[in-house]
């Protein structure tokens, strides 16, 4: 004997259903929880954001300011031993399958909400009800689930209730650290992990979230797709929601040989791009030159080099940096160009922050690269040369 509910459906339908609910859970984490509350990139009128606030009680029992000071100490310490949930210290079948554990235990460090949890609701219902008893709504859900559906209703609730801790909990601090691919430079281990951002909302862009974190759309290329996104576009279109920040957009002008201070401010703003151009431009040609002019054993090591030598965030242990030096001193080229990307970093890492010393050092670096013969730093020179911010 079956237990039936209010509404009786096909499997098909019963599937539909659990997806749309958990794709509105996931709509409510990347709009509410991340773009709106942790890094403020938009506004939102109060009854969109207190819908937001509700559903999530009622399927996830997330309190806001526990999942805000969690998520901004992970960028404040990406990477480090005090990460939340850094897979290169935490493992990634740690992170992947454990990522709920680590929220909950972050979670009762009363030091990291102190810090990280300012700004988030603070009102009556949030005192009294969605942050004093956030089992509570998870505990209606699951009860409306089976009133609405039956038994049915009761594999939804389960699908519901994993769905957050496995793909945002689990999959975007785990893989989103550990494997894809990489628009941006970042001094992290950020991914993305597909350029269609629709299962988690336009997460799975990762790593174009933290070279921009502030910015309220996480999509750069033309063909990443990032749902989130599209939500907002049509949140503000209704008069909803209001967005107050986004990635910079940056070209090269072909024809501008003057490094001025708008120059100087495209360059530092698109800095992590500027490095990612500059491992396709530089480095990697120049690797694969070595490769051809070396022998077996060189040929390994250039190997070994290649991410080391294009790639940020990666650890400056003993073994890499003996790697980096070993090739170094086997290619005079290769080198000078790991020299000159070194110099570049340190146009906005050294020294003042005043604009006109930034200018002076990127003017010099460019100077310097067109006197180094080595025809891919010219050219890489020209490149920055006709840097420029264009409006988003």
């Amino acid at each position: 004997m079956s237990f039936e509910g209010l509404l009786v459906f096909s499997t098909w339908v019963y599937v539909v259903i659990a997806l749309v609910l958990t794709h509105i859970t996931i709509a409510s984490v990347t709009i509410f929880l991340h773009r709106h509350q942790a890094h403020n990139a938009l506004d939102l009128k109060p009854v969109v954001s207190h819908f937001f606030r509700f559903w999530l009680w009622l399927t996830t029992g997330t309190v806001t300011r526990e999942w805000v000071a969690i998520h901004r100490k992970h960028h404040a310490t990406c990477e480090t031993a005090d990460d939340p949930h850094s897979p290169r210290h935490k493992g990634i079948n740690t992170v992947l399958f454990g990522g709920l554990l680590l929220y909950r235990r972050e979670a009762r460090n009363q030091e990291t909400l102190a810090k990280f949890g300012h700004g988030t609701p603070d009102d009556w219902l949030e005192r009294h009800l969605y942050a004093a008893h956030p089992s509570l709504g998870i505990a209606l859900m699951g009860l409306i689930d089976v009133l609405l559906f039956g038994l049915p209703g009761l594999v939804i609730f389960g699908v519901q209730m994993i769905w957050i801790p496995f793909w945002a909990a689990g999959v975007i601090n785990g893989l989103g650290h550990y494997l894809g691919y990489r628009n941006f430079e970042t001094p992290d281990a950020s991914t993305n992990i597909l350029p269609w951002g629709i299962l988690v909302g336009g997460e799975e862009l990762h790593n174009n979230h933290h070279a921009y974190m502030a910015s309220a759309r996480l999509s750069n290329k033309w063909w990443e797709i990032d749902i989130g996104w599209a939500y907002i576009r049509l949140l503000a279109m209704c008069k909803l929601a209001r967005v107050k920040r986004l990635a910079p957009r940056a070209i090269s002008k072909i024809g501008k040989h003057l490094v001025d201070r708008d120059t100087a401010q495209a360059v530092v703003s698109q800095r992590f791009y500027i490095l990612k151009r500059y491992g396709q431009m530089v480095v990697r040609p120049a690797l694969r030159e070595a490769r051809r002019n070396t022998d077996r054993m060189g040929r390994r090591l250039i190997r070994r080099a290649r991410r080391l030598m294009t790639r940020e965030g990666i650890p400056a242990d003993p073994r890499s940096v003996q790697t980096i030096d070993r090739v170094l001193l086997q290619d005079e080229t290769l080198a000078t160009i790991y020299r000159f990307r070194q110099q570049l970093k340190e146009v906005w890492t050294r020294g003042s922050k005043e604009g006109s010393g930034r200018v002076e050092r990127l003017r010099a670096w460019c100077a310097a690269c067109e006197q180094s013969g080595i025809e891919a730093l010219e050219d890489f020179a020209a490149y920055l040369r006709g840097y420029q911010l264009v409006n988003t």
